[in-house]
């Protein structure tokens, strides 16, 4: 069975699911492709006001698949090179998606698939769920911004017992580290997550937008700069017509009702 990204609408909301069952929904190429086009699509619906990525069946994603890195062996380093860089580009395309993501995780999260979920805006996984950046169990280091996103997540020890330890880790002690957000009943992830984002769909997706600019930026800007950026939304997003609604409607106790 060829891998592929399915989709489909629930409400506001785009869920994407990686569909390569036989192999535990390993990733390649291809998946990077559709992963990055589906996004660019989100991106100017704005009937999508959120996106959920699953896995089909009981595993969210094993990672790479390793028969075809030993395939790539016996490639030049360039084919390697470029499977990476779609990886990437996937990556960045999340993180500079304007729209919440959330990871909804089954089974196991491995390796390329980690570093997927760490992507994501929010992460909700099943009580059964296991995490582990299996790279060092092969010979290999990590991708996906696997050590960007954990390096800034966990304290410097954690993060590298993980990183070059191997150690598979569960939902519920991720959780208590603050990686992920929720952990859910066997086989709820996905319903779990869409309830999050029927919430997060409620709100001014103007202000969900500027929030995560300001949340990217502030990784690695001065206060000085963050303090201009929020002074700079603020003010754009007090114009915009949402502002206008959202005190409206809690001056007069009622609902808000968002463009």
């Amino acid at each position: 069975m060829t891998a592929s990204l399915k989709s489909h609408s629930h409400g506001q909301t785009m869920v994407l699911t990686i569909s390569n069952p036989e192999h535990r929904n390993a990733l390649g190429p291809d998946l990077y492709a559709a992963g990055v086009e589906a996004l660019n699509v989100a991106e100017n619906n704005p009937e999508v006001r959120s996106v959920v990525i699953t896995g089909e069946g009981n595993h969210f994603c094993a990672g790479g698949n390793l028969q075809r890195l030993m395939d790539n062996r016996q490639q030049p380093p360039e084919v390697q090179t470029q499977s990476v860089e779609g990886l990437h580009n996937w990556i960045e395309t999340i993180r500079a998606f304007s729209k919440p993501v959330v990871a909804a995780v089954e089974g196991s999260c491995a390796g390329a698939g980690f570093s997927l979920a760490l992507a994501c805006d929010l992460v909700v996984a099943a009580h059964n769920s296991v995490f582990v950046m299996a790279y060092s169990n092969v010979g290999l280091s990590p991708d996906g911004g696997a050590t960007w996103s954990l390096m800034r997540a966990l304290p410097r020890a954690t993060a590298l017992q993980l990183l070059m330890g191997g150690e598979r880790i569960s939902a519920e002690r991720l959780q208590q580290l603050g990686v992920i957000n929720q952990v859910s009943a066997l086989g709820e992830s996905l319903n779990d997550a869409l309830a999050l984002c029927e919430r997060l769909n409620t709100r001014a997706p103007n202000a969900l937008a500027s929030i995560k600019e300001l949340a990217n930026e502030a990784m690695t800007g001065s206060l000085h700069a963050q303090l201009g950026a929020e002074r700079d939304h603020f003010v754009r997003n007090l114009h915009h017509a949402n502002a206008g609604e959202g005190i409206a409607a809690f001056l007069e106790k009622r609902r808000a009702n968002y463009l």
